[in-house]
């Protein structure tokens, strides 16, 4: 396949980048002055004519390098076929109904189908694809209610994640009037079906405008009772309701490490209108999530006091602390990453060094036995609190994304759906291993390549990384990663700190004052691969994406001698200033605010846009952003690289710095086939050329 284009000559003759005006300004920060000299691009396009005529040029310059470089039209043809391949996923169970989502060849969106019985005719019951000729409009959500009548679902387009809540009727499919914009989402249907528990932004334009609310089939959403409102920015309201109806959990998040949890009889409220909320866990330092109410009792998973998590059981009508019981403790050996309930027991879904495992209990906690997966890999459960019917869904980096259905009181497992890929998993090999960061802390990371690669010390290597959020890397395939696999490469997925491979102690130790450790555990790993003779700086690539875009910027910043490309994607680049846009206050918990002096010094430390150094050699860059980006301001990707192409000393026909705005996506989700196939080519092209695997 690609391992025919090495030898082809890149192009001789790249313009350098349009010029950027500097228009300074200066701003006083706790006694230190900066002056930026590209706030003037802060802006989106709809609100100044000026940076979208600036976004124009920048886009037309990185289009003509991108589609110079020799290995486009066969990566476009190979990438064309592998996302022809369909996609699944695991169904959710009403009665004998079964909804899942199901794309196939050249649909742009997966479509949301239902079957009758588990091996029933497939039909389909709401097509995106019929709703936007462009393939714009995505289904961002959907869920059955308890009989499976009807299914509640949200739509958004181009990516900007501003979901409207619509309803249809399964038997025909023909939509409700019931419709409700504002970035919606349900939060539990009442068990007659008649009404649902829901949150959206009261002011779509706010994003700290979280409401909780209550809607009845047919009632006009402007008379829906508000029972709870988002008084913080950062924290904030969620809400789940009972399957019986009768008890309403709710709370308040702060950040990814803590959150309060309250009851409230719900079935008196809706009888008298009394709302009295009880404390089940306030101002303690964990994360409690329900995980199933039976009668007057809830199970709920936690962190507090047991950071690799572990299982309460709550009697709702004495609900404190000090009557909890503890069901399943923590295991010292493994993170508990989620708890699914079905008839009788619950199941855990713990990982291990970032390689999932299952094991049944009974409601009392007593282990049932291990539930085995199809390999070491990454994997999920669907079930339903009336059946220990189940649906595992199974991938890894070299196995593609199969749905099992497994009868959870045996353990038996039958292959229920798994795609056709046109390329063989057999020829690569996935490995596992192990580095020292900066302070000894110990990083795992996964290898993968083809098993006839060696390490010779020069092969293309791309290193992904995220590293923030207690969001932890799991193997996951992906057939377009297979030309650069074929061509030689290396990739290798790297599971840094701030992440939740190793619980909440590993994601703590990657936030705040802490953030450094991400990237010098990026570096370690970097440098491994090196020291083994997997690569050389000259050929090493690192890719990552919103908050692994800030990894992959302060990368090319901190360390340029490391790596000869970096692709940063819907970053954060410039830390003093990013919690003043869209929704980004949400992750002050995370980073710290450049508002208070002692969070100021640690940001300004690593912030990639202050730390790029006139007269500096840089990495080529490619910095990707949207313009519907309602997380992520493109204002980051955009002044980055301004101020990068003019202070960078580089030979820009050799490693440009490129700016790609996307103005039909946002931050990532949604995206219609054909731009995604372009998305795929441009990365991987530009990847390829600096890796030596396009000349």
């Amino acid at each position: 396949m690609l391992s025919l284009i090495i030898g082809l000559s890149v192009p001789t003759a790249i313009a350098p980048p349009p010029p950027t005006e500097r228009r300074p300004v200066s701003e006083t920060l706790h006694g230190e002055v900066f002056v930026d000299e590209y706030r003037w691009l802060e802006p989106l396009e709809s609100e100044s004519p000026e940076v979208g005529a600036w976004t124009d040029l920048q886009n037309q310059h990185t289009r003509e390098v991108l589609e110079s470089l020799p290995c486009r039209e066969r990566l476009t043809e190979e990438f064309s076929k592998l996302m022809e391949i369909g996609s699944v996923s695991a169904p959710s169970m009403r009665g004998d109904l079964y909804f899942y989502r199901s794309r196939t060849g050249t649909q742009d969106q997966p479509v949301l189908m239902v079957r009758k019985g588990y091996e029933g005719e497939p039909r389909v019951l709401l097509d995106p694809n019929r709703l936007d000729a462009d393939g714009l409009v995505s289904l961002d959500w959907y869920d059955p209610s308890p009989d499976g009548s009807l299914v509640a679902f949200g739509l958004s387009r181009a990516g900007d994640e501003m979901t409207t809540l619509h309803v249809l009727k399964t038997v025909d499919g023909s939509w409700l009037a019931d419709e409700i914009p504002g970035k919606a989402g349900l939060s539990g249907w009442a068990p007659d079906g008649r009404g649902f528990i829901y949150s959206r932004l009261e002011d779509p334009s706010d994003p700290y405008s979280r409401v909780i609310r209550w809607h009845e089939i047919g009632r006009h959403p402007q008379q829906d009772p508000t029972l709870f409102r988002q008084e913080e920015p950062s924290r904030v309201p969620f809400a789940y309701l009972d399957p019986a109806g009768r008890w309403l959990l709710h709370g308040i998040t702060d950040g990814w490490s803590k959150n309060d949890l309250y009851v409230i009889d719900f079935d008196r409220w809706r009888r008298d209108g009394s709302l009295e909320s009880t404390a089940i866990a306030e101002g303690l330092d964990g994360r409690f999530r329900p995980v199933a109410i039976l009668g007057d009792r809830i199970w709920m998973s936690s962190t507090w006091k047991n950071p690799n998590g572990c299982v309460w059981r709550v009697d709702l009508h004495a609900p404190g602390e000090a009557t909890w019981e503890l069901i399943i403790p923590e295991r010292p050996d493994a993170v508990l990453r989620g708890v699914s309930h079905a008839r009788g027991m619950l199941v855990t879904r713990h990982i291990k060094d970032a390689v999932t495992g299952f094991e049944r209990h009974t409601l009392a906690g007593r282990s049932l036995g291990v539930l085995e997966t199809p390999g070491l890999g990454s994997a999920g459960l669907s079930t339903e609190d009336d059946r220990t019917e189940a649906f595992m869904s199974y991938s890894s980096y070299n196995e593609p994304r199969s749905i099992y259905r497994v009868d959870l009181a045996s353990g038996e497992r039958t292959l229920w759906e798994r795609p056709d890929v046109p390329v063989d998993p057999a020829t690569v090999s996935v490995t596992q291993a192990f580095t020292t960061s900066r302070d000894g802390t110990r990083v795992p990371y996964f290898l993968i390549h083809e098993k006839t690669v060696v390490p010779d010390g020069d092969n293309p290597c791309l290193i992904y990384g995220y590293g923030g959020f207690n969001i932890s890397m799991e193997p996951r395939f992906s057939a377009t990663n297979f030309p650069w696999l074929e061509a030689g490469g290396v990739y290798v997925v790297a599971n840094l700190r701030g992440g939740g491979e190793y619980g909440e102690d590993w994601h703590r130790a990657g936030m705040l004052e802490s953030k450094q450790n991400v990237f010098d555990d990026l570096y370690a790993v970097a440098e491994q691969l090196i020291e083994d003779r997997w690569t050389t700086p000259e050929r090493l690539a690192v890719m990552g994406g919103s908050n692994g875009g800030l990894l992959t910027g302060v990368a090319a910043t901190q360390r340029p001698d490391l790596f000869n490309c970096v692709v940063s994607s819907v970053p954060l680049l410039d830390m003093l200033r990013y919690q003043n846009f869209l929704m980004a206050r949400f992750w002050v918990p995370e980073y710290g605010s450049s508002e208070d002096p002692e969070q100021f010094a640690w940001l300004k430390a690593y912030s990639p846009y202050h730390n790029i150094k006139t007269g500096t050699s840089y990495p080529a860059v490619l910095f990707t952003a949207g313009e519907n980006d309602n997380r992520v301001h493109p204002l980051h990707a955009r002044k980055m690289a301004a101020r990068m192409q003019q202070e960078a000393d580089n030979d820009h026909s050799e490693k440009p710095i490129l700016l790609w705005v996307d103005r039909d996506g946002g931050h990532g989700s949604g995206k219609p086939r054909s731009l995604r196939l372009r998305d795929r080519v441009d990365v991987w092209s530009f990847i390829m050329w600096q890796t030596g695997l396009c000349r």
